[in-house]
């Protein structure tokens, strides 16, 4: 059970980070483009910080997606997991990165069909979107389910990183419905922590400690 930070933000990673229960961290171009930083400079913090595991994304065609990802691979070796998107060119890409024995994680999956491709192309982990197949009208953790059902019917060992999760709600759902991994925002990491019985219980604790 790993959870990693959906973020680019690298200071709020780094509050997360600092609290010792973060395993890895995930990024994509949207996320890059709203922090206002080169993708790069920021997987040089993460590294730094000492985060084993980096999700970093290539777009473009097969070719390019290709030569990025040996970049980034020759770059930071064993903490880069190259995040391919769910497409012919990212599912070809991603098993020339397997043969390489590179990390890899395809995303943008929302059903077992695109999952059974990225397991046979290789993929280390895929990433259903929980959220935005909510957003469809119905449950993307049992989509979650199904793949895993579906791999462990067929000792398939893909990991699902269940990705797009806005609350705590379904962040448990999702290991509930067997994720290995669940990559969150770092205000639902935060969220985790609360809850107003806690909160009533810390105050009395303190009141009668303090006479």
């Amino acid at each position: 059970m790993r959870i990693f930070i959906d973020s680019a933000d690298t200071e709020a990673i780094k509050r997360c980070w600092d609290t010792g229960l973060i395993d890895g961290c995930t990024t994509n171009p949207t996320l890059i483009s709203k922090s206002g930083r080169d993708p790069r400079s920021v997987y040089d913090e993460l590294a730094e910080m000492g985060v084993p595991d980096i999700s970093m994304e290539v777009m473009g065609n097969a070719v390019e997606m290709q030569n990025e990802a040996m970049k980034l691979y020759t770059e930071y070796k064993e903490v880069a997991t190259i995040k391919l998107p769910m497409c012919q060119d990212g599912l070809k890409v991603c098993k020339e990165l397997s043969n390489l024995g590179i990390r890899t994680n395809v995303t943008l999956i929302f059903n077992a069909a695109q999952a059974i491709l990225a397991a046979k192309a290789g993929a280390n982990y895929v990433s259903p979107f929980v959220g935005r197949i909510d957003d469809q009208g119905y449950a993307g953790t049992e989509v979650v389910r199904s793949i895993v059902g579906l791999y462990q019917q067929q000792r398939v060992s893909t990991e699902v990183l269940a990705a797009s999760i806005r609350t705590t709600q379904r962040l448990v759902r999702a290991f509930y419905s067997g994720a290995t991994v669940v990559t969150i925002p770092p205000g639902v990491f935060w969220n985790s922590y609360q809850h107003v019985l806690t909160d009533v219980g810390l105050s009395i604790f303190e009141k009668d400690a303090n006479g």
